[in-house]
């Protein structure tokens, strides 16, 4: 049986850019607010330890201070996958037409996510990005830009989370899911298996002003580290790749 349709993606949000800036100033001025950001986490994560079996790996390798974590992207569900198994708040960078109508814009600005125009140079994103990165918090982007469709991930990186990692400095810890793109399904009562990788942080040489190629080799490298972690998960299996972390033999 085909997987569940998902609709169309939008690329253009028609609204203007000062639309979205209280929610800009809310996250470049404050922390998550702890009451939304956990209460979200405890729903979140409840369900998906019991719908979809999630299991994390390697949750050591996210580290104290700046660090941006880049997962691949499949699912709506994918923000809250990778927040699932780290203590730190992580503020994601999130397309711009979630922020419609009041509980999912306060939800969302007040759980620490704030909004990036796509089809737009949105430099406000990556302002607030620096200024969360700048105060020592975790930032969560997406270097395939969209969700796949299939599970297969992107051929090309989007070159923005490239210009983050070089300007900031910051690490980077790859995270590769795997299952995600099947948890649409659940309207068929179907609930994949979802495992959880999070790689070993590296870093960027700082570069203040990196061209437009310099962006694009950073934004690709990183997501190589993703592919393959990804590609070893599926080789071994949700299972297989449990008993491999047990044994250490996921690096």
């Amino acid at each position: 049986m085909p997987d569940v349709e998902i609709r169309p993606q939008r690329y253009r949000d028609e609204r203007p850019a000062e639309f979205f800036q209280r929610f800009h100033e809310r996250v470049r001025s404050s922390e998550p607010d702890a009451h939304v950001y956990e209460v979200v986490r405890i729903v979140t994560v409840s369900y998906a330890l019991l719908a979809f079996r999630a299991r994390g790996l390697g949750s050591e390798n996210v580290p104290a201070g700046p660090v941006i974590l880049a997962p691949n992207h499949a699912s709506f569900m994918d923000h809250f996958f990778t927040g699932a198994f780290v203590r730190r708040r992580i503020q994601f960078m999130a397309k711009s037409q979630l922020f419609t109508g009041a509980v999912p814009q306060y939800i969302f600005s007040h759980g620490g996510v704030f909004p990036v125009r796509r089809g737009a140079q949105d430099e406000e994103a990556f302002i607030s990005a620096y200024r969360i990165l700048e105060r020592g918090g975790a930032v969560g982007m997406y270097c395939e830009g969209g969700r796949s469709r299939t599970g297969r991930m992107a051929d090309q990186a989007r070159p923005g989370i490239g210009r983050l990692a070089l300007q900031s400095g910051a690490p980077v810890v790859p995270v590769a899911i795997l299952g995600s793109h099947q948890v649409r399904n659940w309207k068929r009562g179907r609930f994949p298996r979802v495992t959880v990788r999070y790689g070993s942080p590296f870093r960027f040489e700082r570069v203040p002003d990196p061209g437009r190629d310099q962006q694009q080799q950073a934004a690709d490298v990183i997501l190589r580290r993703i592919r393959g972690m990804h590609d070893e998960l599926e080789r071994l299996g949700h299972r297989g790749a449990l008993r491999a972390a047990r044994r250490g033999e996921l690096r």
